[in-house]
């Protein structure tokens, strides 16, 4: 279970709409990303929520990786969006391609403002005993 959980709010995004808006875009984009880091996608499950007007609202969803996961959650009417990239660090050190997958989201949303968080998950050498 050792590995990195990064987390961030983007604010004020300036760039792809689409991927505020569409829940087929921001699928696509979010699988390929975590694809082209080097990790391995299992599935995913985004919802599109709509205004009662049948107006497309925001987004929210999750790809499914060998690796553990990212989530994300858009709010179009003011440009914010939340991500967690959480990966096991248990055969190989998946670090760089967290922060791979981070970067790349925020080149793709451009917030105006960023605040990021990062959690060491697990203890590295703990050693589980047996019974």
């Amino acid at each position: 279970m050792n590995g990195i959980h990064l987390m961030s709010d983007f604010y004020g995004c300036e760039g792809d709409r689409a991927l505020l808006l569409d829940r087929a875009t921001l699928e696509n984009y979010c699988v390929n990303a975590c694809r082209d880091a080097g990790l391995t996608p299992l599935g995913a499950h985004f919802h599109q929520f709509t205004y009662d007007t049948g107006e497309q609202a925001g987004v929210t969803g999750t790809v499914v990786l060998a690796e553990s996961h990212l989530a994300i959650h858009t709010w179009p009417e003011s440009g914010d969006v939340t991500i967690d990239v959480y990966v096991c660090n248990y055969s190989r050190d998946n670090s760089g391609r967290a922060r791979a997958i981070m970067a790349e989201l925020a080149s793709r949303f451009k917030p105006a403002h960023q605040r990021e968080h990062k959690v060491m998950r697990g203890e590295v050498n703990h050693i589980k005993a047996v019974a």
